[in-house]
Formats: structure tokens, C-alpha cells, sequence
């Protein structure tokens, strides 16, 4: 009964798409034209196309726990490359989300089997800024700031990639934004990690770092 009742959703989706817009689905199989490419987490509680209020075909989207960029994960580079080099997005928008369960999984250092080995590059990020992490006053602010500080890392990991390193190389126009989201509120926060230059990593990485310490 649960999957019949997704088919019926299908259903009423597809006739409230059509009737808004008849030749929808006609247009959308011919071409994907996405501005935006998503790298989010996959928790369920943070879809996507519905907190940006995009249609499909208008951001392109790969998940994983989270939301990390990984030089060695060709799932990952894979959707990135394709992203630039044939869609031609302008827009990479690297989204974690407050609360984040891997995150805090990692922050708490548990053992849960195979997901460990992926969340290590998380525990990577906050091992690296304990200074950011020390003068927390709950263990939740501790992962939200963890959050912060994961998304801030996988926007340096993105313009270090040859992938969009040889984007810039050629003068495409790729921009990078780190943001979060919130559960509590389903508010979208700009990190101010933005940069579309390689000379500008760095400082882009080091003014959402000081955002981050003022904002305490």
C-alpha cells in the first residue's frame, strides 16, 4: 500500500505539471539547460529542487552523506564534469544542512560500519579547525558549526578540482557558494565561501572561516 500510494502521487504531480504548463514534459525530455549544479547531502529532509523553488530540469543535483567532495570519488567528479563541461552550468552550489547527522557522527567519532571510512573526511574538517569548534556552548551548536566549517572545506575542494580548474583555465564563467540550510526553519544561509577565480581559493575560504568566528 505505501508504494501504491507514490504511484497516485506520480499521478496527481504529472496532471498538476501538465495542467500548468501542457507542453511541460514534451520540453523537458528533449533538452536538460540546468544554470545550477547541487552537491547535497542525502538526508531526506533536504530536497533540493522544492527549498529553491526549482522545476526539473533546472538544477542538476548529485547527494551523497554529507555533502562531500572527495578527489578520489569519481561518482562525485563524474557529475561535476559532465555539469561544466556539457551543460555548461555557471553555478556550483555546495549545500550541507544544520543538524546533519553524518557530521555529527563524525564529530562523536561512532562507529557505524562502512560509512566510517567516507566520514572520516569529515572528521578531517574538524580536526583541522578546532579553534572554530573550542568555544562552542552545546554539543549541537559543536555539530552546526561542524556543518559550516564541512561546507566551507568542499567549496576549497571544488575549485581544486580539474575540473573546474581547467574551467577557469579557459575562461568559463563558474561561480562557487557554500550554503546551508536549516531544518528548524527551512531558511537557505549564505556562508560567504562564494569565488569564481583560483588566485581567490584561498581568501574566499579564509572570509567565510572569520564570518564564522564573528558570528559567535
Amino acid at each position: 500500500m505505501p508504494l501504491r500510494q507514490l504511484f497516485e502521487n506520480n499521478r496527481q504531480w504529472s496532471q498538476q505539471i501538465n495542467a500548468d504548463d501542457p507542453k511541460f514534459f514534451e520540453k523537458l525530455s528533449k533538452q536538460q539547460s540546468p544554470t545550477y549544479l547541487w552537491i547535497g547531502c542525502a538526508d531526506s529532509r533536504v530536497p533540493a529542487n522544492e527549498i529553491v523553488g526549482l522545476l526539473p530540469g533546472e538544477l542538476f543535483v548529485h547527494r551523497n552523506v554529507a555533502n562531500v567532495v572527495v578527489h578520489s570519488d569519481l561518482n562525485c567528479l563524474s557529475v561535476m564534469q559532465y555539469a561544466v563541461d556539457v551543460l555548461k552550468v555557471k553555478h556550483i552550489i555546495v549545500c550541507g544542512h544544520y543538524g546533519c547527522g553524518g557530521v555529527q557522527a563524525a564529530l562523536r567519532d561512532q562507529r557505524l560500519g562502512l560509512i566510517d571510512n567516507w566520514l572520516r573526511h569529515v572528521q578531517d574538517v574538524i580536526h583541522k579547525y578546532p579553534k572554530h569548534i573550542a568555544n562552542c556552548a552545546t554539543e549541537l551548536d559543536m555539530v552546526n558549526r561542524s556543518c559550516e566549517l564541512n561546507v566551507i572545506e568542499q567549496v576549497l575542494n571544488v575549485g581544486q578540482t580539474t575540473i573546474v580548474q581547467a574551467a577557469w583555465d579557459r575562461g568559463q564563467n563558474v561561480t562557487i557558494h557554500g550554503w546551508i540550510y536549516g531544518l528548524q526553519n527551512g531558511l537557505l544561509k549564505d556562508l560567504k565561501a562564494t569565488v569564481n577565480d583560483p588566485s581567490k581559493l584561498k581568501d574566499a575560504q579564509a572570509r567565510a572561516l572569520e564570518g564564522l568566528m564573528e558570528s559567535k
